[in-house]
């Protein structure tokens, strides 16, 4: 809709817009209330979870001091030097490729790291990082991912060595793998 452009006021409507409104005064600008402060934010999902904890931790089916999570995976083939092992747990290759598990079952991330590998020996990659979680939901079975992740990889001869990564890349919870050329 197009809008049209205001009329023109002419001098004889104007005074008689003043006759009819009368006397006009000037009202005071008037202060506005103080503004009250917004209440700070609350994790609600943060609180509840933490209340959850006790109560999960007196429902555990296992000990949780017989699980091995916070273990750090180390391998190294036979054949090659330990400065490599040690240069892998240090960070001193730089991760090229990485793949995370998370939320899977063991048979789709089996097939989902087997295919991962394939993939990064096809483009050429020396390291690449998988991440499998630690295990802290596995209940009774224990770190089902992380153990079948620590297998697998022992198991392959395109594996070189492969160590937990650094904490900022995942810690206990990824590992970094150093591949074959």
């Amino acid at each position: 809709m197009k809008r049209r452009p205001a009329p023109s006021i002419s001098d004889e409507d104007a005074r008689l817009f003043r006759e009819a409104i009368g006397e006009v005064r000037q009202l005071d600008p008037v202060e506005l209330p103080p503004q009250t402060p917004k209440p700070e934010p609350r994790a609600h999902m943060f609180e509840a979870d933490e209340a959850a904890v006790p109560a999960e931790l007196l429902d555990m089916a296992f000990d949780p001091g017989l699980l091995e999570i916070g273990e750090e995976l180390s391998y190294l083939r036979d054949g090659y030097p330990p400065k490599l092992l040690r240069q892998l747990k240090r960070g001193q290759f730089s991760v090229q490729d990485d793949i995370d598990l998370h939320h899977m079952n063991a048979a789709a991330a089996q097939q989902t790291i087997i295919e991962f590998l394939a993939e990064a020996h096809h483009h050429g990659l020396r390291c690449v990082r998988i991440v499998h979680g630690k295990g802290l939901r596995s209940k009774a079975t224990g770190p089902v991912l992380k153990v079948l992740t620590d297998r697998l990889l022992r198991r392959r001869d395109d594996v070189i060595a492969f160590a937990s990564a650094r904490p900022a890349q995942g810690g206990t919870g990824a590992v970094v793998v150093l591949l074959k050329d």
